[in-house]
C-alpha cells in the first residue's frame, strides 16, 4: 500500500483528521478511523495511576499513533498492518517501538519482545471493530486478513479483545461498542475474555461524535478499563454496572424492565400465519435497529412475528415506543425496549388508541372507546417521563417542541 497523497501534508494533519491516506472503503474494512483527542486523554486518565518503570504501554492498532504518548519511565510499543500508518506514526515520536504486523495473528508477547515475568503490561487504543454481519456498509466489507483460529470473530474488535487476553495484559483501557458487553450473545462470544477480565470503569460516549460515524444512526461506545482477574465476570455483573456518562448521570441497565420478558421479539417457526387472519410485526432487534424499521406490517415474510393476539396490546406498546424515540439519549440504541409493566398497565388504553390512530386495521382487535388525540398525546408523554426519570432527554422542553433525539 502507498501514499497516493503527499506524507507530508498527511504529517501535519494526522492529528486533525482520519487515516487519509486510505480510500474509504480500505477505512471500513481496516476499521481505521481517527480517535478524538478528547477520548484519548479519557483513557490515558484511567491507565496514568498504573504506569510505573516496569510498565510495557501497546496499541496493537495504533493508526497514526494518538494513543501512544510519550509517558516518561515506561516502555511504549506500536503496532498496526498499514505500512503508511506507520510510516506516518514514526514522525510524530522517536520513543515508540513500531511494528508493522498483523497483530491478530501468531499473537504472542514474544512476538513484541515483551517479557513473560516482572512486567506490566497495558493496552490501549481504538481497535477496529467490524461487525461482518452488519447491514451498515455490509457490501464492502471484505476482512481478508490471517486472524489466529482461537480468537477469529465476525467482528473484528471482538478478536482483538481476545488477542488481549492472549496477550496477558494486566490492564486494558480500549474503545469498543458497548454492545459487546450488553448483548448476551455477543457476551458469550467474548467468554475466554470475560473469564479473565473484570470491567473497574467505563465511561459511554456516542459514536456519534468521529467523524466517519456522524452520518450514521449514533450508537454507544465505552471508553473501557478492564483489570486482569481470573475470577472474571458474568452477565449479571455487566446488567449491574454504573456506566458513567458525559453529563455525570450513571447508567444501569438492571434500572430497567425490558419488553423481551413479554413478547417475542424474532419470527419463529413454529408460528406460521393463518389466511385472512393474522397480524405481522417486523423483527426487532434494538432500540436503534427500531428507529430503521416498521412495527406493524400487513404481509407476512421472513422478517416479520406472526403475533400472538394475546399480546397485542405490548406490540402496540412497542408501536408506540417507536414515534418517542427522541425522548431517548444515545445510550440506549443497543438496548432492548425498555417497559415497566405496572404502570403501561394504567396507561394502557392510551397506548391502544395511539396504535390505532396510526394503524386503523388495528380497531377491530381491540374492545376500546378511542381517545381525543390531545388527551392520548399528554398521557403518553407522562408514562414516557415516569419510565425514564433522569434518562428523560426531554426534561427540560415541552412536550410540544418534541425535541431532537
Amino acid at each position: 500500500m502507498h501514499l497516493s497523497k503527499d506524507n507530508s501534508k498527511i504529517y501535519r494533519n494526522c492529528r486533525e483528521m482520519s487515516q487519509e491516506h486510505l480510500e474509504y472503503e480500505d477505512r471500513v474494512n481496516l476499521g481505521s478511523y481517527y480517535t478524538p483527542p478528547k477520548f484519548v486523554e479519557m483513557a490515558w486518565e484511567l491507565i496514568k495511576p498504573y504506569v510505573h518503570s516496569q510498565t510495557i504501554i501497546i496499541d496493537s492498532a495504533c493508526g497514526y499513533g494518538d494513543f501512544l504518548i510519550d509517558y516518561g519511565q515506561a516502555a511504549t510499543i506500536g503496532c498496526d498492518i498499514d505500512e503508511d500508518a506507520i510510516d506516518i506514526a514514526r514522525k510524530n515520536t522517536n520513543k515508540v517501538q513500531f511494528f508493522l504486523t498483523n497483530a491478530l495473528s501468531n499473537v504472542s508477547r514474544e512476538k513484541f519482545g515483551i517479557p513473560q515475568q516482572s512486567t506490566r503490561l497495558i493496552v490501549v487504543g481504538n481497535p477496529p471493530y467490524n461487525d461482518k454481519t452488519s447491514l451498515i456498509r455490509h457490501k464492502i466489507k471484505n476482512v481478508d486478513f490471517d486472524v489466529d483460529e482461537d480468537i477469529v470473530s465476525r467482528d473484528l474488535g471482538i478478536s482483538f479483545l481476545r488477542s488481549y487476553n492472549k496477550l496477558q495484559a494486566d490492564f486494558i483501557c480500549v474503545l469498543h461498542p458497548l454492545s459487546y458487553l450488553i448483548k448476551q450473545t455477543n457476551f458469550r462470544h467474548l467468554k475466554e475474555f470475560t473469564a479473565n477480565y473484570k470491567l473497574i470503569d467505563g465511561a459511554l460516549i456516542s459514536s456519534g461524535e468521529f467523524p466517519e460515524s456522524a452520518k450514521h444512526t449514533p450508537f454507544p461506545i465505552i471508553i473501557a478499563f478492564y483489570r486482569r482477574d481470573t475470577m472474571g465476570m458474568d452477565y449479571n455483573f455487566i446488567r449491574s454496572f454504573p456506566f458513567k456518562i458525559v453529563d455525570g448521570l450513571r447508567f444501569c441497565l438492571s434500572d430497567f424492565d425490558y419488553i423481551t420478558n413479554y413478547i417475542r421479539k424474532y419470527p419463529s417457526k413454529q408460528q406460521q400465519p393463518v389466511p385472512d387472519d393474522s397480524l405481522f410485526f417486523w423483527t426487532m432487534r434494538d432500540i436503534n435497529a427500531l428507529k430503521r424499521n416498521r412495527t406493524f406490517v400487513q404481509n407476512y415474510s421472513s422478517n416479520t412475528i406472526v403475533l400472538d393476539k394475546s399480546k397485542l396490546d405490548y406490540y402496540a406498546y412497542v408501536d408506540v415506543f417507536k414515534r418517542n424515540l427522541y425522548r431517548l439519549p444515545f445510550y440506549f440504541g443497543n438496548c432492548d425496549v425498555p417497559i415497566d409493566d405496572k404502570l403501561f398497565q394504567q396507561y394502557k388504553h392510551f397506548f391502544i388508541s395511539d396504535a390505532i390512530r396510526h394503524h386503523p386495521y388495528l380497531e377491530k382487535h381491540f374492545q376500546i372507546d378511542m381517545i381525543e388525540e390531545k388527551v392520548v398525546e399528554a398521557q403518553i408523554d407522562r408514562y414516557f417521563r415516569e419510565l425514564l426519570g433522569k434518562y428523560h432527554q426531554c426534561n427540560t422542553v415541552s412536550y410540544d417542541l418534541k425535541c431532537a433525539f
